[in-house]
């Protein structure tokens, strides 16, 4: 049985070393910096009416209400979801491990990645609405396999971008979440693991069955508030050594850019470095380009595409400029990046600690903890989703159950295996979802471009809503 792991764990070593290489990054860049181009960098030029027009319209008391479709979900309650799965250990964790292998210039370079990933996120948001349609419940449904099928007429690209979705819902969004659960309150509180599996199952699956509307009620309330604790613990540390934001700043940007050489090495070295470790972790945090998000976007309560992708637009400014950044600031602040013996989530929690004394770990595995689960109640969205894809409806009574009985067993056994394969599934999601963001592209530079015209120009023009608005949808514009 050893024999068989080591063979499984040496083929997705290769795999994984071409899935999440140089090439691959510098794909997932290039089709943010194109579709930031083609929309005439619209993340940049329509911010300030993107955050209006998202966070801040909540604080509307027209806009503050629930979905007026009793089988759709609210724009904001969409988001929670998503910022559910993406928001993860990856934003404390993940951080921590790219400042110790790319240096501080690695958060320079996952800015970067996140700035041209609002507008992949943006983009996949677009496709997702403009190709939805409502199942036999009349729901919301879409996501890649539908734009790709419908769109590209390519079925096998779609069935493909599907399975390996499933996979890595089971993966990277089960098992590893509730491992990192379970192995956070075993240290930090001594719960034995299995018992931590056993709640954790109890508390997913009394969500998970209850449906999407169950589980957004949950993640609209829940989402604010574990983001909240975890920016104010993580403000309270950088302000509390507020002398060395600026030097702090200055590491990031000179190291960004910092030319040296190892052992010898091609002169450059450390720009590739940081480069490689900030793009890979600004991705894997804000998962712009990988296509998930929208699986449950495209069940909004929205008639506009370009509106229901300026919600895309925020999530990855908020998940990796705002949570990852203040991650980095209390890391390099504190100066727990240069602490010999201490790695991943051991370094965020000394930045904690110095401020908190003992009980900044607590604070950090409590994050660890609602991080996690929240994970795990956004990827099992995505997994109903593409099961239902690919079997029906019935096929997602099947999965919910295997998905808590996975979850289960990563709650008690060793996973470093099962998160080498997780991050390389999510990976080849990428493949087929870039595929169809760069063939489907100048539909989505005309469907903003439309967007431009009539809501900013005020222009009488025909609305680009959906694919199927001379079809099975009777959709009137509200002007």
């Amino acid at each position: 049985m050893d024999a068989i792991f080591q063979v499984i764990e040496n083929v997705n070593s290769k795999v994984n070393n071409v899935v999440w290489g140089i090439p691959m990054l510098l794909l997932l860049l290039a089709v943010g910096l194109y579709l930031t181009v083609g929309t005439r960098f619209f993340q940049v030029t329509k911010f300030g009416y993107a955050l209006k027009n998202t966070i801040f319209s909540m604080f509307r008391k027209e806009n503050a209400e629930k979905s007026k479709d009793k089988d759709a979900i609210s724009p904001f309650q969409a988001l929670a979801t998503a910022l559910a799965a993406t928001v993860g250990t990856g934003n404390i964790v993940g951080v921590a491990t790219a400042i110790a292998a790319g240096g501080a210039g690695a958060i320079f370079w996952m800015w970067v990645s996140a700035f041209f990933g609002m507008m992949t996120k943006y983009a996949e948001i677009v496709l997702g609405i403009y190709f939805r349609h409502k199942n036999e419940k009349g729901e919301w449904v879409g996501g890649p396999m539908y734009y790709i099928e419908k769109g590209l007429h390519q079925k096998w690209l779609a069935v493909l971008f599907a399975v390996f979705c499933l996979f890595a819902s089971f993966g990277i969004g089960s098992v590893a979440q509730v491992n990192g659960i379970s192995t956070a309150m075993a240290q930090s509180f001594h719960i034995p693991n299995y018992v931590t599996g056993i709640i954790v199952c109890l508390l997913a699956g009394f969500i998970v069955f209850g449906g999407l509307k169950r589980i957004v009620t949950v993640t609209e309330k829940f989402v604010p508030f574990m983001a909240l604790l975890y920016i104010f613990g993580a403000l309270a540390v950088v302000l509390a050594n507020f002398r060395h934001i600026l030097p702090a700043l200055g590491e990031i940007f000179t190291g960004a850019f910092q030319l040296k050489s190892v052992g010898g090495g091609v002169l450059g070295y450390g720009i590739a470095r940081a480069m490689r470790y900030g793009f890979a972790r600004g991705i894997f945090s804000n998962e712009a380009g990988l296509g998930s998000s929208v699986l449950v976007h495209a069940s909004a309560d929205v008639e506009e595409p370009v509106e229901q992708g300026l919600w895309g637009i925020f999530e990855v400014f908020f998940d990796t400029i705002v949570i990852c950044t203040l991650t980095a600031l209390a890391i390099l602040t504190t100066g727990a990046h240069t602490v010999e013996g201490l790695e991943g989530v051991a370094v965020t929690m000394y930045a904690f600690e110095s401020v908190f004394g003992a009980a900044g770990s607590y604070i950090v595995s409590v994050g660890i903890v609602l991080f996690a689960f929240s994970t795990l109640l956004g990827w099992s969205v995505y997994g109903c989703r593409v099961s239902e894809y690919l079997g029906g409806r019935k096929s997602m009574q099947v999965y919910k159950i295997l998905f808590l009985l996975v979850s289960f067993i990563g709650s008690v056994s060793s996973v470093q295996l099962v998160w080498d394969l997780s991050d390389t599934f999510n990976g080849l999601m990428a493949l087929p979802n870039l595929i169809g963001l760069l063939c489907l592209s100048p539909l989505v530079f005309r469907i903003t471009e439309n967007y431009r015209q009539r809501v900013f120009k005020h222009k009488n023009v025909s609305p680009l809503l959906s694919f199927h608005q001379n079809d099975v949808f009777k959709i009137t514009y509200r002007k």
